[in-house]
C-alpha cells in the first residue's frame, strides 16, 4: 500500500524524492518522510498528511545530500502519527523504508527489547532497522546483514536502506511486495512504481522475490535468494511520462474515463488478424493449455472481481465451460476443491494485489495452468503465471478504477473466444464478436457525449445517504461496480442487487429518500427488469435508468438517459461508463477527494 522512492546520485536528491512521492500519492497514504545522507550523517524529516506538508518542512529546514530514501505510509501497525511515519531508524546508524507487513514482528520486537533496543514507534517496520543494527554491532557489513535479517522476516516486504557509514550506496530487497530499480546515467533509483521515477528515467529493472540489490551512482549489483550474484534484464517504460499528468481535466478519474475509447483500441491492437483472435498473444503455451482446459476458476478482488463476474456469463454461454468466480481474500483461506484440469484466471490492475497473489501461489500446484489479466507487464502476477494478457490501459492514477475495469472486460472477452474455439463456438460468432469489439471506441465516444446529462442527473444524489443499484444477467455485476464506484468516492452508502431479488428484502428499504439506479439494455431480461422497476415506483422510489434507445419512457419519478443500441456482448462495457460518470459527478458535487478517497489505496499490496 505504501510508496517507496530512493536515489543515489551526484546531485541533490531531495527534489527527486519529493517528486517521486507526489507521483505515488494515488496509492493512498497518511504520512510521508525521507532520510538523506549528507556524507557525514543521515538526516530525517517526517510529516503527517499530504506530501505537500513534507515539501513545506523541507523548504523551511532542508536536509541535503546525494543519497536518500523516502516513503508514503498507509497505516497497518500504529495510528497515523509522525513517530510512526517512515523512514525508521536504529539510533543514527540505519534508516529503513518498508512496503508490506512483517507478520512475526511482535516476537522479533520482544527479542530486540531484551537486547536493549528502544522502540519509538508501534510499527512492524522498526524491527527491521534494529535487526540490521544488531547485525552491524556483531561485526557484519550491511550487505552481509541484509540476507540474515531477511531470512528472519515472515510476511511481505520491499525495503530501501541507507547506513551512516556508507555514504554512497543504496541497498534494497524485496519479497512479495513490488519494487523496481530505475537505471540512470551517473545515478540510480528505487521505487514501488515506475511512475515515481519517470521524470528521471524510463529504464527499469524488476527484482525477483528474495533479491537483494546494492546501487551506487555507476553500478547496480543484484543477488538472488541463494546469495548468487545475478543480472536482471533492463526494460524501457512503454508509456509516455505525461500519461501521469491530468492535462485539461480537473481530476485523473475524469481523464481516465475519457481515455477509454483509446484504451479499447489498445487492448485489441496486435491481438487480432481481421476478425479473428491471435492466440499467441496469451503466450507460447496458450494453445496447448486451452486445449486441455475443462473448467475455469477466476480469482480477483474489488473491481477486478466484478470483471470476473461478467466473464463467468460469457465463459459459460460462449465457451460452454463451467466457471466459478471467487473473492481471492476468501478463497485463500478455504480448503477449496479445484479439478486438476482447471485454468486459473487471475485479474489485477497492478499485478501486485496481495490476496490474489497469495491465492495464486496456494492453488498453483492443483491446477492445469494460470492466466493473468493485468495492466503491468513486470508485475509479480504476470511473472508467476504461465500465460498472461496485458490490458494496455496505461497508468491509472485515480483510486477508483475506470479504464482498467473496461480494459479487463475486453481482455476477458478475448480469453472467452480462445476457450470457445475448443468447445463448439461457431466461427461466425467469433467473427461477430470481434467485429463488434472493433466498434467500441466509436460507441464509447458516443456514450461520453452524455456527460452533461449525467451531470444534471447527479444533483439528485448529492444530499442522499443511500443508493440502490439494479441489474440483471451480466449487467448485475455492472450494477455492483456502479455501487462500488459511488461509495468509493462520494462516501454514499450504495449496494447492488439482481433486480429479481427486490421482493426478497431490498424493497423494504425503498422510499423517496433512496434513489434507485438501473441499467436496462434491450435484451431478453428487459421485460422482467421493467416489472422490477415498477415494484420500485409502486413504493414511492425514484428511478434513474440508463436504458437503450426506445425501451423506456421518462415520466414522473422515472428519469431516463437513452444510450446507443449495442449488441448483447458489448452491453457490460457500454453501460459501465455512464455509471462511472455518475459517481464522478456526485463526488464532485459533494466536494470529496475524487482521486484519493479517504481510507483507500490504489494498489492493495497488503492483506
Amino acid at each position: 500500500m505504501c510508496g517507496i522512492v530512493g536515489a543515489v546520485s551526484e546531485r541533490q536528491v531531495s527534489g527527486i524524492l519529493l517528486e517521486g512521492l507526489s507521483r505515488l500519492e494515488y496509492r493512498g497514504y497518511d504520512s510521508a518522510g525521507m532520510a538523506i545522507h549528507d556524507g557525514d550523517v543521515v538526516g530525517r524529516l517526517r510529516r503527517i498528511g499530504k506530501v505537500q506538508a513534507l515539501k513545506d518542512a523541507q523548504a523551511a529546514t532542508p536536509i541535503k545530500g546525494t543519497l536518500g530514501i523516502a516513503h508514503t505510509r498507509w497505516a497497518t501497525h500504529g495510528v497515523p502519527a509522525e513517530h510512526n511515519a517512515h523512514p525508521h531508524m536504529s539510533g543514527d546508524s540505519v534508516a529503513v523504508v518498508h512496503n508490506g507487513i512483517i507478520e512475526n514482528f511482535e516476537s522479533l520486537k520482544a527479542e530486540l527489547i531484551a537486547e536493549g533496543f528502544v522502540f519509538s514507534s508501534e510499527t512492524d517496520t522498526e524491527v527491521i532497522a534494529h535487526l540490521l543494527e544488531s547485525q552491524l554491532k556483531s561485526g557484519a557489513s550491511l550487505l552481509e546483514a541484509l540476507p540474515k535479517v531477511i531470512a528472519r522476516l515472515e510476511g511481505a516486504f520491499a525495503l530501501g536502506v541507507v547506513q551512516r557509514d556508507i555514504p554512497d550506496q543504496l541497498f534494497t530487497a524485496r519479497k512479495g511486495s513490488p519494487l523496481v530499480i530505475g537505471v540512470g546515467i551517473g545515478e540510480n533509483f528505487i521505487a514501488s512504481d515506475q511512475l515515481a521515477l519517470l521524470p528521471v528515467t524510463d529504464r527499469f529493472m524488476f527484482l525477483e522475490d528474495g533479491d537483494i540489490g546494492c546501487l551506487t551512482r555507476e553500478e547496480i549489483l543484484v543477488w538472488d535468494a541463494t546469495g548468487k550474484q545475478v543480472e536482471r534484464p533492463v526494460s524501457q517504460f512503454e508509456y509516455a511520462a505525461n500519461s501521469a499528468e491530468k492535462g485539461e481535466y480537473k481530476h485523473f478519474m475524469l481523464k481516465e474515463i475519457f481515455e477509454q475509447p483509446e484504451v479499447m483500441a489498445n487492448v485489441l491492437e496486435g491481438r487480432l488478424s481481421g476478425n479473428n483472435l491471435l492466440e499467441q498473444c496469451f503466450g507460447a503455451q496458450a494453445a496447448d493449455i486451452f486445449d486441455r482446459t475443462k473448467g475455469v476458476l477466476i480469482l480477483a478482488c474489488g473491481t477486478s472481481y466484478h470483471a470476473g463476474m461478467v466473464a463467468r456469463y460469457w465463459i459459460e454461454e460462449i465457451a460452454g465451460l463451467p466457471c466459478s468466480v471467487e473473492v481471492a481474500s476468501e478463497f485463500r483461506y478455504r480448503k477449496a476443491v479445484v479439478p486438476a484440469d482447471t485454468l486459473l484466471l487471475t485479474i489485477s490492475q497492478s499485478g501486485e494485489t496481495a490476496d490474489t497473489l497469495a491465492a495464486l501461489r496456494d492453488v498453483q500446484s492443483r491446477i492445469l495452468a494460470s492466466l493473468a489479466i493485468c495492466n503491468v507487464p513486470g508485475s509479480s502476477l504476470v511473472r508467476e503465471s504461465q500465460l498472461s494478457l496485458m490490458t494496455h490501459a496505461g497508468p491509472e492514477i485515480g483510486v477508483a478504477s475506470t479504464k482498467a475495469f473496461t480494459s479487463q472486460l475486453v481482455a476477458l472477452m478475448l480469453t472467452t473466444i480462445a476457450l470457445g474455439r475448443r468447445n463448439g463456438m461457431p466461427e461466425s460468432l467469433e467473427t461477430e464478436i470481434i467485429s463488434q469489439l472493433r466498434t467500441l471506441p466509436q460507441i464509447l465516444n458516443e456514450v461520453l457525449k452524455f456527460d452533461q446529462a449525467i451531470l444534471d442527473m447527479s444533483a439528485a444524489f448529492a444530499e442522499k445517504n443511500h443508493t440502490l443499484f439494479l441489474g440483471r444477467g451480466a449487467l448485475y455485476p455492472i450494477a455492483m461496480e456502479g455501487a462500488l464506484k459511488l461509495k468509493e468516492i462520494s462516501y454514499i452508502h450504495a449496494e447492488a442487487y439482481p433486480a429479481g431479488e427486490l421482493k426478497h428484502g431490498p424493497l423494504a428499504l425503498v422510499d423517496k429518500e433512496m434513489p434507485v439506479v438501473a441499467v436496462a439494455p434491450h435484451n431478453d431480461m428487459l421485460d422482467k427488469l421493467k416489472a422490477n422497476l415498477q415494484e420500485v415506483r409502486a413504493r414511492g422510489g425514484e428511478l434513474f435508468v440508463f436504458a437503450e434507445q426506445g425501451t423506456l419512457k421518462a415520466e414522473e419519478g422515472i428519469h431516463v438517459i437513452e444510450l446507443p443500441s449495442v449488441s448483447l456482448w458489448l452491453e457490460p462495457l457500454v453501460y459501465s461508463v455512464p455509471l462511472q460518470l455518475l459517481s464522478y459527478h456526485v463526488a464532485v458535487l459533494k466536494g470529496t477527494d475524487v482521486d484519493q478517497p479517504r481510507n483507500l489505496a490504489k494498489s492493495v499490496t497488503v492483506e
